[in-house]
């Protein structure tokens, strides 16, 4: 293992993107109850804060409301802002999760991202609820 390049990750890299402010997520009361919900996002883009390389893929987000769902519109806003912000995978999956359920606040939640390869690996990263009712 390369030592050298390991320390050049520094914790600044490690917590990019994971406090900067985005866009709110807002929500619509709901009407029904046991159904669920799956959005499909092809286009998400954010940027390597190591390399400065764009990152890209799908963001899939599944979850059954509860009181609330999430309004499309400021959904497209939130994730849009990702395109110039510097984050890994893991922190950009698990920040949306995190945002989302703070929002909305699902019976549960999966927020997935397949990110397209680079350097020829595919990461895909998911994060889970239990069930939140």
């Amino acid at each position: 293992m390369n030592r050298g390049l390991l320390n050049k990750y520094t914790r600044k890299h490690a917590i990019a993107g994971l406090n900067t402010k985005l866009p709110e997520l807002e929500v619509l009361p709901n009407q029904y109850r046991n159904y669920t919900i799956t959005i499909i996002i092809p286009e998400y883009t954010s940027v390597c804060p190591k390399t400065g390389l764009p990152d890209s893929g799908t963001i899939t987000i599944e979850y059954e409301p509860n009181k609330y769902f999430v309004e499309l519109k400021s959904l497209k806003m939130y994730i849009l802002a990702y395109r110039n912000l510097g984050i890994f995978y893991e922190n950009a999956v698990n920040r949306i999760f995190h945002d989302f359920v703070t929002a909305v606040k699902p019976r549960w939640a999966v927020v997935r991202g397949e990110f397209n390869p680079r350097g020829g690996i595919k990461t895909i990263v998911e994060v889970k609820t239990k069930n939140l009712r």
